[in-house]
Parts: structure tokens; sequence; C-alpha cells
């Protein structure tokens, strides 16, 4: 074939090209196979530091509904009047729940996440022991309000630490240990708080719960190791400054004023929620998925002391079923989450795919409203364990969901997965925070069955619908959007 003349419109797109770009000799990155890269870790160091974060976002949960069981006896102590009142020293905590997480979300990835979580695990610590010693109801609903935006922290930042250490096709056992923190936290709470409020005094609430949380600040600082990339990049530059003298080193990253850091914590979250639409709409459906847990963690103790006639300490044995149901939930995952990811990018030509995370969305909303039904419908109806397995499929379905939208939003915004997770903690907060308090209202007027039907008609429009969108319009929405990867 002749050689094409200089003169032609190709010869002369070539020699507009710009010569290429040298490597930036300053420049410090994580050649591959690092091994200070946490994706590069030993496997043993990997599940030390996955289950040291589970540890920390287990904490926090278990004082938020760890109070229900005595909340009758807190409101008498503390002379409060009416049902909000009472339902707000518990729901309370959870309203800071959607403070600190637009904060600590985006911090930890300027700052790390040992240091949060660290910090913040000292900070809930000091407030929540000191609601043990509160006189009055106002020094309670300040001092549980302050614990509860150091107890976030770890729900903001704990699935950004995961993803930093575990691949996609790793991710779901990881999610999975991850997960069993908040979902078992509220629930294993209020089985010790019953008998705590039937044995002892409601104080000891918080003193046990401080107590545990100095255990796991200890463990912390055995086994906690900074996991994420762009910390460890940060370190390893200040380093070599110091061993060569070079100041022009640099991770390319751009270093920031702490107002203008600051702003932008806050400001990323929510830009995220405003301009996202799958933030918005997993966030969303979070939000009634924590509303409705913290709805039945409230009235989970009337039902069984005045409806079935039960003691405070047997009472507080039925959130077994919830325990119960939440460990089938996370097993199920476990098994089920990477091989489902592992045989859809097998078919799809070895190329992951974050929509492969919908199935597990689009079954536990299924198992949901069964669940939702069921529950409602025995109460009062029917003999105590038909509520209890209601309660139980809940659970199952709220595990298998939340696990699903948390690995989506963990594939779908790898370097802003924090800020993305912190964007849906404000929102589920809030409903975690407003539930309980509208809940005696809600079961006055409708009754336990179609009461708890309204919450189930709301997952069937809701989690029916969402996984196909996403499954359909997931990889446009991501190709369009500044944020997400793919």
């Amino acid at each position: 074939m002749a050689e094409q003349p200089p003169n032609t419109p190709q010869a002369d797109l070539e020699s507009a090209q710009p010569p290429t770009k040298e490597p930036d000799p300053n420049l410090i990155t994580f050649p591959p196979s690092d091994p200070e890269h946490p994706r590069n870790w030993p496997q043993s160091t990997k599940w030390k530091t996955t289950w040291t974060v589970s540890l920390f976002v287990f904490i926090s949960p278990i004082s938020s509904a760890m109070i229900a069981p005595a909340l009758e006896d807190l409101g008498r102590s503390l002379n409060m009047h009416g049902n909000v009142e009472v339902y707000l020293s518990m729901a309370i905590f959870i309203l800071a729940y959607a403070v600190g997480p637009i904060f600590f979300g985006p911090a930890s990835e300027l700052y790390g996440r040992v240091r949060i979580l660290q910090i913040t695990n000292l900070w809930y610590l000091a407030w929540n022991l000191g609601c043990g010693f509160a006189t009055t109801k106002a020094e309670l609903f300040v001092f549980r309000f302050l614990a509860g935006i150091g107890g976030s922290a770890p729900l903001a930042v704990g699935g950004g630490a995961v993803s930093d250490m575990w691949s996609p096709d790793e991710r779901g056992k990881a999610m999975g240990m991850y997960t069993m923190g908040p979902m078992l936290g509220p629930v294993i709470g209020p089985i010790a708080g019953a008998f705590i409020a039937q044995y002892s005094t409601w104080r000891w609430v918080f003193y046990s719960t401080s107590i545990a949380a100095g255990v796991v600040q200890v463990i912390g600082f055995v086994w906690l190791k900074e996991s994420h990339p762009a910390t460890i990049l940060r370190w390893r530059r200040n380093r070599l400054v110091k061993e060569t003298g070079n100041e022009d080193l640099h991770t390319g990253a751009e270093e920031e004023s702490i107002a203008k850091t600051l702003l932008h914590a806050v400001q990323r979250p929510v830009r995220m929620f405003t301009t996202q639409p799958i933030v918005a709409c997993i966030a969303i459906y979070m939000a009634y998925l924590f509303g409705t847990l913290y709805l039945m963690f409230a009235t989970f103790p009337t039902i069984w002391t005045k409806v079935y006639g039960e003691s405070q300490g047997i009472g507080g044995l039925n959130y077994l079923s919830i325990a119960i149901g939440s460990f089938i939930g996370i097993l199920l995952q476990l098994k089920m989450v990477d091989r489902i990811y592992r045989t859809l990018k097998t078919k799809n030509n070895g190329i992951g795919c974050p929509e492969f995370r919908m199935p597990s969305m689009a079954f536990g909303s299924v198992v949901l409203t069964i669940g939702l039904f069921w529950y409602g419908w025995s109460i009062g109806h029917a003999h105590w364990i038909m509520p209890n397995i209601g309660a139980l499929i809940v659970s199952v379905g709220v595990i298998c969901c939340l696990q699903g939208m948390q690995m989506y939003i963990v594939d779908c915004y790898q370097t802003y997965a924090a800020s993305a997770m912190a964007a849906c903690a404000v929102l589920r907060s809030l409903a975690g925070f407003g539930f309980p308090l509208f809940a005696p209202y809600l079961y006055e007027e409708l009754g336990y069955g179609w009461g708890t039907s309204v919450l189930a008609f709301v997952s069937i429009a809701v989690g029916w619908v969402a996984p196909v969108v996403f499954w359909v319009w997931g990889p446009r929405l991501r190709a369009v959007s500044r944020f997400a990867s793919g």
C-alpha cells in the first residue's frame, strides 16, 4: 500500500497531537502489587481491620435502642410528660446521626479512617456516660444528642473503609460482616436493656454501653489499621520529604485549607443527594427501612407487655426474633451475594457491573413486604409466636435490602463512597428519629394491622420498582455522573 501523503487530513491530525507527556518524577503513587495498598494486604490483616471497623459500627447502634425497654422507668424518673418526650429520649440519639455523617464521611477521606473512628468513639463514650448521670430530662436530651454525634461516625466511615480493602469480587462477605453491626446492635441492645431495666436501673443501660465502648477503643488501638489509600500516600509523601528533603514531592491531591475542607465536607454529600438520582433513591428507601426498624424497636415493649401480658425481661427476649432474622439475612448474603455477582460478571464477558447487586435488593424487598403484612395482622389476633415470625421475616428482608443497596453505592461511587453513604445516613437518621415519634398515633388510629400495612405498601411502591429501574437505567445514570465510576 502506498504511503499516505503528509498533507492529508489524517497527517494534519497526527501532527496536531500534543507530545507524549513525561511521567512526573515527583508524583507519588502505588506501584502494582504495592504491599502498603490496602487491597494488597494479607487476608488476615484485611479481616482484622474489617472486624474492628464492624465493632465500632456495632457499639453505637446498641445505644440507640437499648434504652427502649426502660423508657417508662426513665420517663417517670426524669418527670417526662406524654409519649413524645418519652420516645424522644430514644429518638434524639438517631437525630444526631443526621448531623455527624455530613462531616465525618468526607473528613475520613481527607484525614483517614482511623483518626475519625478513634476520636469520635471517645467523644461518644464521654457523653454516653454522662447520660447515666443525668438528673433532668434536659440534661439527658443534650447528652444523648452529643453522644449520637460521636456514635454516627462509624456508620458514615465504615462502608468506605470496607471498600478501601476489598475488590468488588470479594466485597460481599466483608460487607456482610460490616452490616452485622448496625443491624444486630439495635437488636441485642434491647434484649440486654430489658433485663437491666427489670433487675437494676435505667442508668446502667448507659454505664454498660460506655464500658463496652472502652473495650472497643482498646481493640481499635491494637487491630485498627489505616485503610484509606490517599491518606497512606500522604504519609508516604511526608516520610519521603523528611528522608530526601525534596519538597516538590506530591500525591496529585490538592492541598486545601481547613475552611475549604469543611465547606466541601458539607457540600459534597448534599450535592450528591441533590444531583445523583442513584444516591437520592437509595437514601429514601434506606430511610424507610431504618424508620420501620426503629418504629418496631420503639413499639415492641408495648406489644409484649400490654397486648400479650409478658414481663419486661421476658418481653425483651422477643427481640431475638429480629436478631435471628438478621443472622439469616447475613448468612444468605454471605452465601449468595458474591456468587451472584461472579455469575453475572461471567455472563457479561468478565466485566463487573454495580447493577449486579440489584438481585439482593429485589429479593429483600419482596421478603420485607411479606413480613410486614404477617407481623401487623398477627399482633393480638394470633399466638405470640406469629408476630415474632413476622418480625423475623422483616429483618431478613431488611438485611438483604441494605446489603444490596450499600454495595451498590460503594461500587458506583468508589472514590466518594463515604460521602455517598453520608448522604444516605442523613436521611435514614431523620427517618429513624421521626418514625418512633408518630408510631403511637399511627397504631392508635389504624391499629397494628392497617398501620403496618401502610409500611408494606410503601415497600411495594419503592422496593419492588427501584431494582428494576436501576437494572435498566443504572449504567446510563452512572455514565452522566461526575462522581460515579464506570
